[in-house]
């Protein structure tokens, strides 16, 4: 049998996460708990499921049909509907994910998160917009999660895809062995390297883990000579200060290879449905979106470096150039 992984979505026609017009992989596991993630359904490696309130009717068929007593019994739906509403169909503490639940919910209010695919199913998904990737130069983005956490089936991937003639962008945030980045790059084009913070404490206390061998890991790509992208998440009272940005362009100007563009991306607070429909609290839910004007100072520093610089990140320098104007 073909080796599966769980992918959350294949996004097409993304133009933030390398050049042209690219789809997106969205892989299902991360070694990482970054405080600010916009993605929290692709954390953990094995199946969630997602409850949405607005579509479910409380009718009970998944209350009848779990073999756990792990769904909370039907309350009024405009209960469960409202924005302070404490109340989630699924005890989690409880739940096995059987998936019974999903099977019988007959308005969709009930999904299942990871759909586990082969390296032919996901490839053949991607070439369906090849046209658009040779128009664009665009191509396939293998994101997350975190790829390197799927070394083996993100390794045959690549392979794959670079055999089409697929251009490929590798979205990692670096936090693996320096042999499986090394790895993977060799049939990558483009690496988009996720800097968080440089202080080791700051890095672990917002994601549960030190920066050492992610430094590293930049460090020594870097002097392969492949083409990386850096892609800074910047997010408040954690890494949008002045002496952060002075900091962090220094070191990414100091590195043994060049850099050939940085990314500031704003934070945002638009996955906060995600959260709710995974049954978590996000501490984050209440911190308003970084408008990107904020950044265009601290773009600067970078630039003053001589580093190639966005906000935002587009593959495109304009959106004429995206529609082919």
């Amino acid at each position: 049998m073909a080796h599966q992984v769980l992918v959350t979505d294949i996004q097409r026609f993304s133009v933030n996460d390398g050049p042209g017009f690219r789809t997106n992989v969205y892989l299902k596991g991360c070694p990482l708990r970054c405080a600010w993630c916009h993605n929290p359904e692709t954390i953990s490696p094995d199946p969630e499921i997602y409850w949405k309130a607005r579509l479910c009717t409380q009718c009970g068929k998944c209350f009848d049909v779990c073999p756990r007593d792990a769904i909370e019994p039907p309350v009024p739906p405009e209960e469960a509907r409202r924005e302070d509403a404490a109340y989630y169909k699924i005890n989690l503490d409880r739940c096995d994910r059987c998936m019974k639940c999903v099977e019988v919910c007959l308005h969709e209010a009930l999904e299942i998160v990871g759909k586990p695919m082969t390296v032919e199913a996901i490839l053949e998904e991607v070439e369906r917009d090849k046209p658009f990737y040779d128009n664009s130069g665009g191509g396939m983005t293998l994101s997350g999660g975190e790829p390197t956490f799927h070394a083996a089936f993100s390794l045959e991937l690549l392979e794959q895809a670079k055999q089409r003639g697929l251009h490929v962008c590798l979205d990692t945030n670096g936090y693996c062995a320096w042999e499986v980045l090394k790895d993977l790059s060799r049939f990558t084009d483009i690496v988009l390297f996720d800097l968080k913070h440089l202080d080791p404490e700051s890095h672990r206390e917002n994601t549960t883990a030190g920066n050492q061998v992610i430094l590293e890991n930049l460090t020594r790509l870097s002097e392969i000579g492949i083409e990386i992208w850096v892609r800074i998440p910047v997010v408040p009272n954690m890494n949008d200060t002045m002496a952060f940005h002075s900091r962090a362009a220094d070191f990414l100007a100091n590195l043994p290879g060049r850099i050939a563009r940085i990314d500031l991306i704003p934070f945002h607070n638009w996955c906060q449905d995600k959260y709710r429909w995974l049954g978590r609290h996000w501490p984050l839910g209440d911190l308003p979106s970084l408008d990107t004007i904020f950044l265009e100072i601290p773009a600067g520093v970078y630039k003053e470096k001589g580093l190639a610089t966005t906000i935002g990140g587009s593959g495109f320098e304009n959106i004429g150039e995206a529609l082919g104007g």
